[in-house]
C-alpha cells in the first residue's frame, strides 16, 4: 500500500526538474523569436528611410545646382535646376536652397506642403540631407586638393606665363586652405571673395596682375579642365 504522504523518488524528482526547465527554455525560445521578429519588422519599416535618396543622386543634386549658378543665362540656369528637382522627384525628395549659409537641402516631399516644410510631419531630421555649396570640403580631402589645385597653378604657368601664373599661385592657396576645394569648383561668390578680399590681402598683385584677375581665373578655369582632377570623396 502507498502511502500519500511519502517523498517522491529522486529518480521522479529529477524527471520532473527536466521536464520544468525544458518547459522554461521554450518559453524563453518563443519570447526571443516574437522580439526578434518584431525588431526585424521595425528594421524593415525604418532601415532604408535615414536617409533614403541614394549618394549618387546627391552628388548629382549639387553638381546640377552648381551647374545652375555658374550657367550663361536665365534658360540654361532653369534647364539644370528643372533637372536636379525632377531627379530628386524620382526618390521622393525635393530640393531647396537655404540662402543663410548657402546650402543645398534635400527633404522627403512628405514633409513638404505647398513648398513649405511642415513641421508636424518630420519624424526624424535625419531624412534630410544638407550639402554646403560654398563652406568648407572635406578637411581629410585637404593633400589631394592642394595637390590638384597646385597642379592646376604649375599648368598655367608653363603655358601662360605671368601674371597669370602668381593669380593661379594665389588662387589655388585660397581654395586649399580656405574651402578645400578644387579651383575649378569655385561659386561666382567664392570667386568675388578672391578677387575683392583675399588677392588684395593676401597675395601682393601688382597693378598687372590686378587689372587681369578675370582673365586670369578664366584661365585657370580653362587649364583645370585639363588637368586630372581630385577623385571623388
Amino acid at each position: 500500500m502507498t502511502r500519500t504522504n511519502d517523498e517522491p523518488p529522486e529518480w521522479a524528482k529529477e524527471r520532473a526538474r527536466e521536464v520544468m526547465a525544458a518547459e522554461a527554455d521554450a518559453a524563453s525560445d518563443e519570447a526571443g523569436d516574437a522580439e526578434g521578429g518584431a525588431n526585424a519588422e521595425n528594421a524593415d519599416d525604418t532601415g532604408d528611410r535615414v536617409p533614403d535618396v541614394p549618394v549618387e543622386v546627391v552628388d548629382e543634386a549639387e553638381r546640377l545646382t552648381r551647374l545652375a549658378r555658374r550657367a550663361e543665362g536665365d534658360a540654361a540656369a532653369a534647364f539644370y535646376r528643372e533637372r536636379r528637382d525632377e531627379l530628386a522627384a524620382e526618390h521622393d525628395y525635393v530640393p531647396r536652397l537655404r540662402e543663410d549659409d548657402d546650402t543645398l537641402v534635400l527633404y522627403p516631399d512628405e514633409w513638404m506642403d505647398d513648398g513649405t516644410v511642415q513641421l508636424d510631419r518630420i519624424e526624424t531630421t535625419d531624412r534630410a540631407v544638407e550639402v554646403s555649396l560654398s563652406g568648407p570640403g572635406d578637411a581629410d580631402r585637404y593633400d589631394e586638393v592642394a595637390a590638384y589645385n597646385g597642379a592646376v597653378a604649375d599648368a598655367v604657368a608653363e603655358a601662360h606665363g605671368e601674371p597669370h601664373a602668381d593669380t593661379a599661385r594665389s588662387f589655388a592657396a585660397f581654395m586649399s586652405n580656405h574651402y578645400v576645394r578644387a579651383v575649378d569648383d569655385a561659386t561666382p561668390e567664392v570667386r568675388e571673395e578672391f578677387r575683392e578680399e583675399y588677392l588684395p590681402r593676401n597675395g601682393w598683385p601688382t597693378d598687372e596682375q590686378l587689372a587681369v584677375v578675370e582673365e586670369s581665373l578664366a584661365v585657370i578655369e580653362s587649364v583645370a579642365a585639363e588637368v586630372d582632377g581630385p577623385e571623388e570623396s
